[in-house]
């Protein structure tokens, strides 16, 4: 059982109960559809039972690559874009204190990420800070043909020849990708570099629990075995036959798909830690990505509190009333702060003396949350005790769960990107790629 809770106290006195029960027994019949395999993009549902049977075998390879990449580098750059990134960019930023010291694991590389945009200043700087560092590679790519791990990988393999030699980086890239096919198997063949399979039925922002997740973030020094039980514990919870009515992906793509059917056409992703910001842009990708077609879907966006209540909360409160807000919850701090008292109380705050800094924040919330409600927007929140491996395994394996159920409640697939393919095909054009000339004609007209 996953420790994971959820509550609707500040989306209630919004719904209708008959109204949202139907949006329950209708996301039900979606989470049936996904689990016998019946609906759109069913060759894609390999996700679905990746905590559980990953083998022993995956995992001490896992390791043991993870063990050789910190023996011997200070920095592990991750080449990928998307899911092939996000999800290890997710655990990595929430479990890695900001200043690094006594908190750090023992064991760890720092993790630095390129190939996920096509900034010139970005990747120049990255191979200038490299130029005199131990450093390995992990580049995660399906084909090894996406432009932007592409680049960025040709211009980090060029540096690691030049600086170790060709014949002597092989234990210094580690590639994942398809298990037979495709430019980067074939150029980790040639190098004879480690290989990670991305396995066929898995889509990449549904990979976190692959080796695409995994790898990157064994090296960082954290447990991926306490990761994976988290999301073990919530696969069991979530597939349970049993557990129907009273199942939290239901209850959460219910309330979804219940506002979105009553004009609600964005959805804000909120945390009051900084150290979920990766997290919430994992949970953009999956969102935006897996629903967003068919000129349907809510929009996913995201806010960090209290820090975005001076930037975005005027609209919020007070804007065109097409919201609704989701709230990361953590329970338990992992450390903490007592307030003084000063003398002078020159800044009027001798009031909060005596209190914790997380007392401080959760009522700053919890302020927030009504302000909202009064103001016309429903809030959901979703609580973890604490932020620790086992719990962010939980809530991705949440939110991809309900990610598929409420897809196939919307009555899109989610689980294709046909619509990514149209800006590719546009830049092919532009930049001169053989095959793409009519293309470029045409193009050319709106420039």
């Amino acid at each position: 059982m996953s420790n994971l809770k959820i509550s609707n106290q500040f989306a209630k006195s919004f719904i209708n109960s008959s109204e949202f029960q139907d949006e329950v027994t209708l996301s039900e019949k979606a989470r049936q559809t996904l689990l016998s395999g019946n609906g759109e993009g069913s060759e894609f549902l390999g996700w679905l039972d990746l905590p559980s049977k990953i083998t022993k075998d995956e995992l001490l390879r896992i390791h043991s690559a993870a063990e050789t990449i910190q023996s011997h580098s200070q920095y592990l750059v991750v080449v990928g874009i998307g899911g092939s990134y996000l999800g290890a960019r997710a655990v990595i930023e929430a479990l890695t204190p900001e200043f690094l010291g006594s908190e750090s694991p023992k064991k760890s590389v720092k993790i630095l990420y390129a190939g996920h945009h096509l900034d010139a200043d970005y990747h120049v700087r990255l191979l200038a800070f490299l130029e005199n560092k131990e450093f390995s590679v992990n580049v995660i790519s399906k084909s090894g043909t996406t432009t932007e791990p592409a680049i960025a990988f040709r211009l980090l393999l060029s540096l690691l020849e030049r600086k170790y030699g060709k014949d002597k980086i092989r234990n210094r890239v580690f590639a994942t990708t398809d298990k037979s096919k495709g430019a980067l198997k074939q150029l980790a063949s040639e190098y004879n570099f480690p290989t990670f399979e991305i396995p066929d039925d898995v889509g990449g922002r549904y990979s976190v629990f692959t080796a695409v997740g995994l790898l990157p973030i064994a090296a960082a020094g954290f447990s991926i075995s306490k990761l994976l039980e988290g999301a073990t514990k919530m696969q069991s919870d979530l597939q349970d036959k049993n557990n129907t009515i009273n199942n939290l992906a239901n209850t959460y793509a219910a309330h979804r798909n219940y506002f979105y059917k009553r004009g609600k056409k964005i959805e804000i992703l909120v945390s009051y830690s900084p150290k979920l910001q990766y997290l919430q842009e994992w949970w953009k990708q999956l969102f935006g990505e897996s629903e967003g077609k068919n000129n349907k879907g809510l929009f996913p966006a995201c806010v960090q509190f209290t820090t975005d209540l001076h930037s975005m909360g005027q609209y919020i409160q007070e804007g065109e009333r097409s919201l609704i807000e989701t709230i990361i919850k953590i329970e338990t701090p992992r450390q903490d702060l007592y307030l003084t008292e000063k003398s002078d109380d020159n800044d009027g705050l001798n009031y909060l003396a005596g209190k914790k800094l997380s007392e401080v924040n959760e009522n700053a919330m919890k302020g927030t949350c009504i302000a909202h409600m009064e103001g016309g927007v429903p809030l959901f929140e979703i609580s973890i005790s604490a932020l620790n491996e086992e719990n962010i395994g939980s809530l991705l394996y949440f939110f991809e769960f309900v990610c598929g159920i409420s897809g196939y409640s919307l009555g899109v697939n989610p689980f294709d990107q046909p619509g990514v393919e149209d800006y590719k095909n546009n830049m092919f054009a532009l930049l001169g790629k053989k095959g793409f000339e009519k293309r470029r004609d045409e193009i050319l007209k709106h420039l």
